[in-house]
């Protein structure tokens, strides 16, 4: 390393009208480095990092780049300084090769054959350095999402990248893919690229960064070495107060069945059986927790149950009403409440406005009616009280959902499904890109679901949050459920099980 910063940025701000996204911010980042930037969903970290590459313009300050002040007009003018990012949701072409994407924006000139070749060999070349093997003629689409992640570093260090920004980087990864990562990370620190990541998970910056700065509401508030900070320290300044990082929760006293699926077979798009001949029931006053690798049939299963996904076979139940063939609005009538996986995709219209959003799926309800009209002024206050109560940042109802964070947006799906009071409640993947404060309040808020009596059946891929929140955990593989265990369950019990192998 040399005394020589890779990055500092001076007096840094920025408003998007009424919100100031950043607030005179002053970070400086050392050559050879992993330096985490932490902080709440809306603290300005995003912003922040879109600055630095060219898609957003500073109101006022200065970046200096390995000591010189720079102008960043635009993305290309980032990538000639020598800085490259990968983005949370990934800038590829889905029906390109590897090759392809990695060369677009950089053919190397009209004579294309040869820049393919010179591509080819220099990629060669990255993944021996680096450790970044994939396949250079796979199609993007083919690939799972740790590859294609893999692809975008691969992109950056083919435009000469020196400093890489990564946001939320494992938020679609297995723990397997996230470790994979880590090493890759430590490889490009060995060899001299400073890396700057962006993250709300505090066990992520502990493993692998050398320096964390924490930035609250628009201000950097803390800059530490990782060494000689803690998680609670962390958690602390990120939120402004202290922060319950274990799970509280009683017993549980479960009642009647209240969701029952019986020998369910499920097909995905390509008719692939995912969901073999499951069964299982959920209490009322539980939740049931399903443990598993992404991929093993966990989605299929919540898509079938919400009614979104017709099963090849089986019955499903709630509350002894058979289920199986009713569509979505219907479930919803007769109290099935759904937090999918997915919030763009199954979740949120992120055209609309926050107050369109917060009654989604819900909107024929007749308190959000006036006659045969829908009844703006009721809906927008009854949106305003869920973003008092769940703490949606900005709170403003007018805004497009596609503004908010994705944690936040998360909120708007989670507080539209909890609020309507219903009797099962199915939930993938919770706190999905989620800061620390908000993962507090989701997990109490379900915890206090299932104390009012409310059957609930979870998905997540976080293995430390099926243990925590769970009373029974079922493990999937390969379509199957291969086995139930409690909550104590040691994680290499669990992650045997979720690996095929008896435990």
């Amino acid at each position: 390393m040399t005394d020589t910063p890779a990055i500092e940025l001076v007096g840094i701000d920025k408003k998007f009208g009424a919100v100031h996204a950043n607030k005179d911010i002053n970070l400086t980042v050392a050559k050879g480095t992993i330096h985490g930037i932490i902080g709440e969903n809306g603290a300005g970290k995003s912003t922040l990092m879109s600055i630095i590459y060219g898609f957003y313009h500073a109101d006022s300050g200065e970046i200096r780049v390995n000591g010189n002040p720079v102008t960043i007009k635009d993305s290309q003018a980032a990538i000639a300084t020598g800085i490259g990012m990968v983005h949370q949701h990934f800038m590829l072409v889905d029906n390109f090769t590897v090759l392809e994407n990695i060369m677009l924006g950089a053919e190397g000139g009209a004579l294309l054959a040869k820049g393919v070749s010179s591509a080819r060999a220099e990629l060669r070349r990255l993944e021996k350095d680096y450790g970044l093997e994939v396949n250079p003629d796979a199609l993007i689409e083919e690939l799972p999402v740790g590859l294609q992640q893999r692809v975008e570093i691969l992109k950056a260090m083919y435009r000469g990248a020196e400093i890489l920004i990564l946001d939320e980087p494992t938020g679609v990864l297995t723990p397997a893919e996230a470790d994979h990562l880590f090493k890759i990370l430590r490889v490009l620190r060995d060899q001299g690229k400073t890396v700057i990541l962006i993250t709300h998970k505090l066990r992520e910056i502990m493993a692998i960064t050398d320096t964390v700065s924490v930035m609250r509401r628009g201000e950097m508030v803390a800059t530490r070495k990782t060494s000689e900070t803690t998680v609670e320290e962390l958690a602390e300044l990120m939120v402004g107060r202290r922060v319950l990082l274990r799970v509280q929760k009683g017993e549980a006293n479960p009642g009647k069945v209240i969701l029952s699926v019986r020998s369910l077979t499920v097909k995905d798009n390509r008719g692939v059986i995912m969901v073999d001949n499951v069964s299982f029931d959920v209490r009322a006053g539980e939740i049931v927790g399903i443990a598993g690798v992404a991929g093993n049939g966990q989605s299929e299963l919540l898509e079938a149950i919400a009614g979104i996904r017709k099963p090849h076979s089986g019955e499903i139940f709630l509350d002894g009403q058979t289920i199986d063939k009713a569509d979505p609005a219907r479930l919803r009538e007769l109290g099935l409440a759904h937090i999918p996986e997915d919030r763009h995709h199954m979740g949120l219209v992120l055209k609309f406005e926050e107050y369109e959003n917060s009654v989604l799926g819900y909107h024929r309800n007749p308190d959000y009616s006036k006659g045969p009209l829908l009844d703006l002024d009721a809906i927008r206050k009854d949106a305003m009280e869920k973003i008092e109560k769940y703490d949606i940042r900005p709170p403003n109802p007018r805004l497009k959902t596609a503004n908010f964070s994705g944690g936040n947006q998360q909120k708007i799906v989670v507080a539209r499904e909890i609020e309507r009071d219903p009797t099962a409640l199915i939930i993938g993947q919770p706190t999905r890109g989620v800061d620390i404060g908000a993962i507090e309040f989701i997990h109490r808020r379900i915890i206090e679901m299932r104390d009012q009596g409310k059957a609930i059946l979870l998905v997540s891929v976080e293995l430390d949050e099926i243990r925590a929140l769970s009373d029974r955990i079922l493990v999937m593989f390969a379509g199957h459920v291969v086995g139930e265990k409690t909550p104590d369950a040691g994680e290499q019990t669990l992650g045997l099980m979720m690996a095929g192998i008896a435990a």
